[in-house]
């Protein structure tokens, strides 16, 4: 065996154990794969943010009431609505209304994980509801967010960016009433 074979021939059993560890995590139900948080900032922040996702499910709460008002919340990829925005108004204003206010029912997650480290705050989760032209929209998404103070001061945000257009473009905004 030459010395530059020898990389490839541990990439291959490292890769094969990585993906059997990820395989397996995938399997566990959404509590086993969360990771207890080690510290009482980590387990505060996870809190917060748990409770305003319930509520957000329930009906009871809105996301929005967990930002901070200056937070620096950025949209990943390309599209018309990839970016950062800067505040929590520029954000519900240019980001979240034109697509809530295509959707005829309010926009339901279903958390599949929430990982708390440090000031940091990692959600897994998929949305859905019916849109204004009575069609079905659902969503992946992965929520980075940094807190300060129970609240979230930034945050990158990880989504279907062709699906959200689909809805803004091909939908409506409910009547103002």
């Amino acid at each position: 065996m030459s010395l530059a074979s020898a990389p490839t021939r541990l990439a291959s059993p490292c890769r094969a154990a990585l993906l059997a560890i990820a395989l397996a995590s995938a399997a566990l139900p959404a509590a086993a794969r969360t990771p207890p948080s080690t510290g009482p900032i980590e387990q505060r922040n996870q809190a917060a943010v748990r409770d305003a996702f319930t509520a957000w499910e329930a009906g009871t709460g809105a996301i929005a009431s967990l930002l901070a008002s200056d937070v620096v919340w950025t949209i990943q990829g390309s599209g018309p609505i990839a970016g950062t925005y800067r505040g929590r108004d520029a954000f519900v204003e240019r980001a979240s209304k034109p697509l809530v206010s295509r959707l005829a029912t309010p926009l339901v997650p279903k958390v599949h994980n929430v990982w708390a480290v440090d000031d940091r705050v990692i959600v897994r989760f998929d949305a859905s509801a019916t849109t204004t032209g009575g069609h079905r929209y659902s969503n992946q998404y992965v929520w980075i967010m940094k807190m300060r103070d129970g609240s979230v001061a930034e945050a990158e945000a990880f989504l279907d960016l062709v699906a959200y257009q689909k809805v803004v473009d091909e939908n409506e905004p409910k009547p103002k009433g």
